[in-house]
């Protein structure tokens, strides 16, 4: 059975965790053989199944913000001089998510029964990334565990910061364009098709403008189904294609020929891509193994495979900066930076320099790029609505001309 225990050291210190024993009275036992005073001990054995059973079937529930928070704690307390062990159980309580907690029990299992800790973690490929573990090894191996997973922590929280602000600057768009749609299809569908059978009644001649409306919105009461329906098609059909490795490639190549977009994205995944190797520089990883795991973070294929390209020649003797040099993908800045750090010995420093660069350049087009698309829609829905408003009154102005001369 396992058992959760809270105790006092023979130096007064209060520590908690985690054994495994045939009942309560051999566990206290064996506490006690460790010179602890048990404060509280408890079964926890359903608890843990249940949690590993969640863990199976929704690992992916665990949040960055929650990998970045047990990194940083964890940095802490092993500074500290708290053992890994009893680090993971003094965090574990203040754990909230229960897919999270049942991951931290099995690596507390897993360091008890003599694995290391990136092994540990190594088992979670969900929560913990292979170059999370890879780095976890580095500052095992190097004896800096606790400066390893202050840089970790900074790296992951400062790439989440940078999905967050291209999220939220994407959401008040979007709300805007679906209401329009959602406004437009009401008048179209809904409010037209009411002055159509009331125009018909009176009989009355109508303008061009008016009579094209009309049979736009007699057309969608008909249709608009099947145009839905198609629309939906084609969203679900490119979604579908985008999972494909040819669509991959044509999807991830298009998003960074876009006008606005393309830019923007080329920016993120470089200073990602600078940010990933000081990083892993500065954590003592070699340069070989820090491009494999530069490669396989990247988010757009098509920076991918500059970098696959980038590593093989480097491997070939020609260093990193020069095959960089022949991909338009990688901006002059990036290459000129990467040159520098080549030659003063200083790679590290001098990409986290970039890197934050290319963020605040990044914000910037991101934020100028919602600045022209907020006023556009503002107009494009008041050019439509105004638009219907006034195809409509003029016609019931007509109507009332026509009355008035009989």
């Amino acid at each position: 059975m396992d058992f959760k225990y809270v105790a006092y050291t023979a130096e007064k210190k209060l520590v908690n965790g985690h054994l495994t024993a045939p009942d309560e009275e051999k566990a206290v036992a064996q506490l006690n053989y460790l010179n602890y005073q048990v404060i509280s001990i408890r079964s926890t054995g359903s608890l843990t199944k249940f949690n590993k059973s969640l863990n199976f079937s929704f690992g992916s529930q665990v949040k960055p913000k929650e990998i970045i928070m047990f990194s940083r704690q964890m940095a802490i307390l092993i500074e500290s001089g708290i053992d890994i062990v009893t680090a993971i159980d003094l965090f574990k309580t203040q754990v909230k998510n229960k897919v999270f907690a049942g991951i931290l029990d099995d690596v507390v299992a897993s360091l008890r029964g003599g694995t290391s800790l990136s092994d540990a973690l190594a088992k979670f490929p969900k929560e913990f990334t292979t170059m999370y573990c890879r780095t976890i090894a580095a500052g095992e191996q190097s004896g800096n565990l606790d400066m390893v997973l202050k840089r970790m922590a900074d790296y992951l929280e400062k790439s989440a910061l940078a999905e967050k602000k291209v999220k939220s600057a994407l959401t008040y768009p979007i709300i805007v364009l679906v209401a329009s749609v959602v406004v437009v299809a009401i008048l179209v569908l809904f409010v037209l098709p009411t002055f159509t059978s009331l125009y018909s009644q009176l009989g009355a001649k109508l303008p061009l403008m008016t009579q094209l409306l009309l049979d736009v919105a007699s057309w969608g009461t008909k249709y608009g189904l099947i145009v839905l329906g198609l629309m939906v098609a084609a969203i679900v059909g490119t979604f579908i294609y985008t999972k494909t490795p040819a669509g991959k490639i044509n999807w991830d190549t298009l998003m960074l020929r876009l006008p606005v977009v393309g830019p923007i994205v080329q920016l993120n995944e470089l200073a990602r891509c600078c940010r990933t190797i000081s990083m892993l520089i500065k954590v003592g990883l070699p340069l070989p193994d820090i491009m494999t795991m530069c490669i396989q973070s990247a988010g757009n294929r098509i920076v991918s495979k500059a970098l696959s390209d980038v590593k093989q020649e480097m491997m070939g003797g020609e260093g990193l900066g020069q095959p960089m040099a022949k991909r338009h993908i990688f901006l002059p800045l990036m290459v000129q930076m990467v040159n520098v750090g080549e030659k003063t010995g200083n790679l590290g420093s001098t990409l986290s320099t970039v890197a934050d660069s290319f963020e605040m350049e990044a914000d910037d087009k991101t934020s100028a790029a919602i600045g022209l698309i907020q006023p556009a829609l503002t107009i494009g829905i008041a050019v439509v609505v105004g638009f219907i408003a006034v195809a409509m009154l003029s016609t019931m102005y007509g109507i009332y001309g026509q009355f008035n001369a009989k």
